[in-house]
């Protein structure tokens, strides 16, 4: 197995799908492909057919985009889902409105690890974006959620996945949540698979100016 990823520091993307994969269990072959640089589509087309980040090759088989990484792995261990039909549905909706929403945190608040960017970034739209955000932490952890576990549902599922790079944001920009929806913020960034990744991006050397908005 072999996991296509881009640069840690800037592509929530692959930190979906590598963080799937390490929730997961999975031993897998991690190729990391710095973007925006000269060659670095046509390394990732040799991988990926929508020259996009992230990609997961199982045995020959591409599997691209986060959210259908995630489903894959999950079938193969459902331990990446609530075990609960109705959690699980839950689980699938938000993982499925973070993936396809939240267009304007992404813009203004793109996930920059090296950087400390408090205060910058807020717009009545992207605060718009964090009041959503923070409510469905706050239902997960108190309805489907909560139980044997810290996570969104408990045990690390690909809920938590999908909003691993929302946490790496929100300590960025300084956002600080309140309450449940706080703790479990605390809990991602304490996570060590997190801890891991955030490493790695602190090493890397790589500049994206486009990504690196307020200086």
């Amino acid at each position: 197995m072999k996991l296509i990823i881009g640069n840690k520091n800037y592509s929530s993307w692959s930190l979906r799908a590598w963080i799937a994969a390490r929730a997961g269990g999975f031993t897998f072959e991690e190729i990391r492909i710095p973007l925006f640089i000269p060659g670095s589509r046509e390394r990732i087309l040799s991988h990926s057919p929508s020259g996009k980040v992230p990609c997961l090759i199982d045995h020959g088989l591409a599997v691209w985009d986060s959210l259908a990484i995630g489903e894959y792995l999950a079938e193969k261990t459902p331990q990446l889902l609530p075990q609960d039909a109705a959690a699980r549905a839950t689980a699938r909706a938000v993982t499925a409105e973070m993936h396809s929403g939240f267009q304007n945190l992404r813009s203004k608040m793109p996930m920059n690890i090296r950087k400390d960017y408090a205060g910058h970034g807020h717009t009545p739209e992207v605060d718009a974006d964090i009041a959503r955000i923070t409510a469905i932490w706050k239902d997960c952890r108190s309805g489907a959620g909560g139980v044997g576990g810290d996570y969104l549902f408990g045990g690390f599922s690909l809920a938590d996945a999908a909003f691993a790079p929302v946490c790496f944001r929100f300590r960025t920009y300084g956002v600080k949540p309140e309450g449940t929806a706080g703790e479990y913020l605390a809990t991602m960034l304490a996570n060590p698979w997190m801890k891991e990744w955030e490493t790695a991006a602190l090493a890397e050397t790589e500049s994206i100016p486009s990504e690196d908005l307020y200086g």
